[in-house]
């Protein structure tokens, strides 16, 4: 399994030959400017809510990749009603897809589109693959329904917001990381923009002093499990 982070909270995930996409937001980031979108594949696209910060690039991505659109009932169906290929989920749902087993989870947070229609209930996913398994959190507080995910799925990785103001800070996702019992962990949903910049050296070192390893991508940097 290969993980590329682009920015934001938007990843690349490769099983296999699939190529999976996570709540893209890139061409919005002046971060990720050197991102060519064009140049992105996806088999899948995953969103954890509706929030244009996650899913800003969805339409362009998957007219060109013809991308299945995985998310909530109410998101799938608004880009169904565009025309797109969608798959729904609800929060304890479990779906077997070509590149593993998805369960979509809950998160603590608002979901509404752009115009400020309803985006339906925020979420995160659990992904097993073949041989490895992932949480993705999506935009969440810290809730105790994560202490949930190790009794059906033991995790090689958890990926968490640690940005604070709009989700968990650093402190949060540290105790998140003991709740999930994963103690290798990727941060996400931070320095975009000023109200979620962080210390980086404070964060590593937190999650250090904790016996956690945190990991921090560059934009476009990817890590293999």
């Amino acid at each position: 399994m290969k993980i590329t982070f682009y920015g934001h909270a938007c990843l690349g995930i490769t099983i296999g030959d699939i190529n999976v996409l996570v709540d893209p937001f890139i061409t919005g980031n002046e971060k990720a400017s050197h991102i060519d979108i064009d140049k992105i594949s996806a088999d899948y696209i995953l969103l954890t809510h509706a929030h244009q910060d996650h899913i800003l690039d969805v339409e362009a991505i998957a007219k060109r990749t013809n991308a299945v659109i995985v998310s909530n009932f109410e998101i799938a169906a608004y880009y169904g009603k565009k025309g797109f290929d969608h798959h729904p989920m609800n929060h304890g749902g479990t779906w077997d897809f070509e590149f593993g087993k998805v369960k979509y989870v809950p998160a603590i947070h608002t979901s509404s589109f752009p115009d400020g229609s309803y985006g339906g209930q925020p979420g995160g996913f659990v992904i097993e693959g073949e041989h490895k398994n992932i949480y993705i959190a999506g935009d969440t507080s810290l809730t105790m329904d994560m202490k949930l995910i190790p009794m059906f799925t033991k995790l090689d990785l958890a990926i968490l917001p640690i940005g604070d103001n709009f989700t968990m800070g650093v402190d949060e996702a540290i105790k998140a990381s003991d709740f999930v019992e994963c103690d290798k962990i990727m941060g996400y949903h931070y320095d975009t923009f000023g109200y979620i910049e962080i210390d980086h050296e404070e964060a590593k070192r937190k999650f250090f002093d904790s016996d956690k390893d945190l990991m921090l991508l560059e934009i476009g940097e990817s890590i293999e499990l």
